[in-house]
């Protein structure tokens, strides 16, 4: 199967399957506005901080450089896993079992505060993680033991995908409607928020953007891909990669969850009306892939091809897309303060739909002078 580039249309070249094209946008920032807390950045983790920022009464301006859930939180492959970036149990080996049980607990609650928040985008389906090898098969009996012996829901699976594991708690969700309901909300609940209106200086007091500023007393910079482009200070600990999907038409019904195979370098998802949004192969592009451009490249996309051939796919590609997100070498993501007033979260390895809900909520209360119930980022 050869490369097969898409014919340009609305909504197929680097649109993300999830866009359905109904978005009326917000304007850009123009004029000069005071907030007790600017958010920089739209997507699924400063859109959290916001609605927790305005449910604890404070005032709240967001901006983002481009739309709403723009960057990775709106074009990445929809799974809700929890956990953090490393499987279970390597997480227990890096941090210790008491770590490792409270972060993953905090997920699991967390995948339950997005469901009552936003219960048409979200099915919680469970997950699958498939082996490809006999040595994954052998990490995956690792991962089950760890779980299991921490009371943690998992189950060995034998099916149509493969052998592996089966996370019940897991789901799917579409990340852009969901994005979108939650800026509905802010703005309901008095949020200003700008879309198209990048930060082009950012001090715990003030924020300036090409055609305005925002005078506050706290800055929130939450932002995954190219984190280390906007705080310069995280050059060192942040790096920003691209990621890759693709989806097809509607084909008959074959998944009933997702799946994350080979360690997470393959993933894929049957969406309720048929299509597959399938992606990965981040490794296939090599060091290529360490890039801030978000646009699909041939040499991945030619492999994300062959793997549907595998699955047995046969259905025309319809979406082509990549986003930006950051890595850490430690798999853990940053929440701290850079600067003086200014925080910054973000840099989740690629799994940053539960983690970084999470963090934007435990932010909040930091900003806010608290400490959030039940936090275990920021205590």
């Amino acid at each position: 199967m050869g490369y097969r580039p898409l014919a340009p249309y609305a909504g197929g070249v680097n649109t993300p399957v999830w866009d359905d094209g109904s978005w009326p946008g917000l304007p850009s920032l123009g004029g000069n506005l005071e907030a007790e807390v600017c958010v920089i950045g739209l997507g699924g983790s400063g859109l959290s901080a916001i609605l927790e920022l305005l449910r604890l009464g404070r005032t709240v301006v967001g901006l983002d450089a481009g739309s709403v859930a723009g960057g990775a939180a709106g074009r990445n492959g929809g799974f809700l896993l929890a956990g953090i970036a490393k499987f279970y149990h390597q997480t227990v080996s890096d941090h210790g079992r008491d770590l490792a049980r409270r972060l993953y607990q905090a997920t699991l609650e967390q995948i339950e505060h997005m469901k009552t928040e936003t219960p048409q985008a979200i099915r919680q389906v469970g997950s699958l993680r498939i082996a490809a090898s006999a040595e994954e098969k052998e990490d995956c009996e690792q991962h089950l033991r760890a779980l299991q012996a921490d009371g943690f829901a998992v189950l060995p699976y034998e099916g149509p995908e493969g052998q592996g594991l089966l996370i019940p708690s897991d789901g799917v969700f579409n990340p852009l409607q969901r994005c979108r309901a939650l800026t509905r909300q802010a703005l309901d609940w008095g949020a200003r928020l700008f879309e198209h209106s990048p930060a082009l200086l950012i001090s715990g007091q003030e924020v300036q953007t090409p055609q305005g500023r925002v005078r506050c007393e706290r800055v929130l910079v939450a932002v995954d891909g190219r984190l280390e482009q906007v705080l310069p200070e995280l050059e060192s600990r942040v790096r920003t990669a691209r990621l890759q999907m693709l989806a097809t038409a509607p084909v008959e019904m074959r998944y009933t969850r997702p799946v994350y195979r080979r360690w997470g370098y393959d993933y894929w998802q049957q969406l309720p009306d048929g299509r597959i949004a399938l992606g990965g192969m981040r490794d296939a592009g090599g060091e290529a892939e360490w890039t801030t451009e978000a646009a699909p490249s041939e040499a991945v996309q030619v492999r994300l091809e062959q793997l549907l051939e595998q699955l047995g796919v046969q259905a025309p590609i319809t979406h082509r897309w990549a986003a930006s997100v950051a890595y850490t070498p430690t798999g853990l993501p940053i929440a701290e303060e850079v600067r003086p007033g200014v925080w910054a979260i973000g840099a989740y390895s690629g799994t940053g739909n539960v983690v970084g809900a999470l963090l934007g909520r435990e932010v909040a209360w930091v900003l806010h002078g608290g400490r959030m119930p039940g936090a275990v980022w920021l205590t």
